[in-house]
């Protein structure tokens, strides 16, 4: 079912004016909250961005050195 564009510029009008009224209401809370927040983000940040570094095995496409099966007879 396709929704027309008149749908979405409504249903984003109502939904910013949730947010400002929510933000208006309950601003202190969520910046009260910030700094725990943010050290919380420490840890998860910390378990998924070292995937990029090649730690914790066997990604194909992060070895360091030639490849183990790369032995050939000459």
């Amino acid at each position: 079912m396709a929704f027309s564009r008149r749908y979405w510029i409504t249903l984003s009008v109502f939904g910013v004016i949730a947010l400002v009224l929510l933000w208006g209401e309950h601003k202190v809370h969520v910046l009260g909250a910030l700094p725990w927040l943010i050290l919380l983000l420490c840890p998860l940040m910390h378990i998924f961005m070292h995937g990029s570094h090649g730690h914790g095995g066997g990604h194909a496409g992060h070895q360091h050195g030639p490849a183990k099966d790369d032995h050939r007879e000459q």
